[in-house]
């Protein structure tokens, strides 16, 4: 049984977690706003959410390095300290593929036709939102069946991205009918891949806390 410092520290993790993962949400919440109007104030406000992750992160690290050293954890409580830290990492992933979203997709708003905005990035940032909204509901999540729901709700966000990317790739292959186009739909593309990239950083998440309170093995 552990002390009741250790249940502080743990707490205290998991807040600094919840607050890079809060950032994170709002980030890509403003994103989606920001796609359907190209307004580079939006797009600064958003990368404003996701500022000094590493500075957060390493953080959140020190602090799981000392609960590991003061109270040699076992069993279900090694677990979730081992979980949290590799969230960490993941947490970090998300928002380096948020910035580089905006970034990419700043260079080539003016140059997506406003169709394929609605048709294509608009769900599929909708869908990273979501993820993103459950992934961090399920970090205070105590019920191992309603988790287990939580992780497939999560799951099926990222599939509709992944879907999309597709969808849109298509497209714009096969508009892409001369050298010019095709080097921005390439450049629209890479973009667009980046929010896709941001969901399956929330499945990796989901993944650790189905592994931090349910246990078994981690999964791919």
């Amino acid at each position: 049984m552990m002390t009741a410092n250790f249940e502080e520290n743990l707490l205290e993790i998991k807040n600094k977690l919840t607050d890079i993962a809060s950032g994170l949400l709002e980030s890509n919440k403003i994103l989606l706003s920001a796609l359907t109007d190209c307004d580079p104030e939006k797009f600064l406000e958003a990368r404003a959410h996701i500022k000094n992750i590493s500075s957060k992160t390493d953080d959140i690290d020190n602090l799981i390095i000392k609960v590991l050293a003061l109270y040699t954890p076992e069993a279900s409580d090694l677990r979730q300290v081992v979980a949290y830290m590799k969230i960490t990492n993941e947490l970090a992933r998300a928002c380096s593929n948020t910035r580089s979203f905006i970034r990419g997709f700043t260079d080539v708003c003016q140059d997506v036709d406003v169709d394929t905005i609605k048709e294509y990035a608009v769900p599929m940032q909708t869908s990273t939102v979501e993820a993103i909204k459950l992934s961090i509901s399920m970090i205070n999540c105590t019920d191992d069946d309603e988790i287990q729901e939580i992780y497939n709700d999560v799951l099926i966000e990222e599939n509709k991205t992944d879907d999309l990317y597709e969808m849109v790739e298509r497209n714009l292959s096969l508009q892409a009918d001369g050298s010019s186009n095709f080097e921005k739909f390439h450049k629209i593309l890479r973009a667009l891949r980046k929010s896709g990239k941001i969901a399956t950083r929330t499945i990796s998440i989901a993944n650790l806390l189905i592994y931090a309170k349910i246990g078994g093995s981690f999964r791919s």
